[in-house]
């Protein structure tokens, strides 16, 4: 039987901003499953990162509804989707949010010293290929490694969701593949259900399962029967 992880129905996000109303969301039905590594996949303003904040219980939805299992988040107040998040959510983003005073290894434990079951920092480091950078602050890193050291701070409190929003964006080919490894790795090795979304298009290649968004609709789902390794992605 098909675990869903996050399942919404009829999701719709609209921003009011005077005399203009934007529909993000226009009616979204999706279910992601548990174990899964899915890729959203959309140009820019098609509705991916609002839908991404609202799984990840950063905003809420105008109307419908959103489940992850089977908790409501729905109507949950700031208090209840803090927690949610804490426990549940690892975010990785386009940018990296590192504390530029604190080493890698602090980073990381800006997570484990809040979390219920973490990781050691160490260990989470060691996870995305940076053994050898535990005391080396985020100036001292190139862009893919400050990534990874975002992503060891995302998985140090063992979520069982990561949500990436556009994880490569900032990063040219061969460093954003790097990165994918990782991300690839987590999903096979820890069984973490991992989302990201992208506007490349290459990327969704190595998805078990691809979600195409155009004008805050879904326009198709598709699953990939085989599928390919980040490296062997065309950028």
């Amino acid at each position: 039987m098909v675990q869903f992880v996050f399942r919404t129905e009829g999701l719709t996000k609209v921003y009011d901003s005077g005399e203009v109303q934007v529909r993000a969301l226009d009616g979204v039905d999706l279910e992601l499953y548990a174990g899964e590594l899915a890729v959203l996949l959309g140009a820019s303003g098609s509705g991916k990162s609002t839908l991404l904040n609202i799984l990840g219980g950063l905003d809420h939805a105008t109307s419908g509804r959103v489940w992850f299992r089977d908790l409501d988040l729905t109507d949950l107040g700031d208090r209840a989707l803090t927690r949610y998040r804490r426990d549940h959510v690892g975010f990785v983003f386009q940018f990296y949010n590192l504390v530029p005073s604190l080493s890698a290894r602090e980073n990381v434990q800006l997570v484990t010293d809040v979390a219920a079951d973490p990781m050691d920092a160490a260990e989470a480091l060691e996870m995305v290929g940076l053994a050898h950078r535990l005391d080396h602050f985020p100036a001292e890193m190139s862009g893919g490694e400050q990534q990874r050291v975002a992503i060891a701070r995302a998985i140090a409190k063992r979520p069982e969701v990561l949500l990436c929003d556009e994880p490569t964006g900032a990063l040219d080919s061969k460093t954003g593949v790097a990165v994918l490894e990782v991300l690839n790795t987590i999903n096979d090795t820890l069984g973490t259900s991992t989302i990201v979304i992208t506007h490349n298009a290459g990327i969704q290649a190595m998805a078990h399962r691809v979600i195409r968004f155009a004008d805050g609709r879904i326009g198709g789902v598709s699953e990939n029967a085989r599928r390919v390794a980040p490296h062997e992605i065309s950028w």
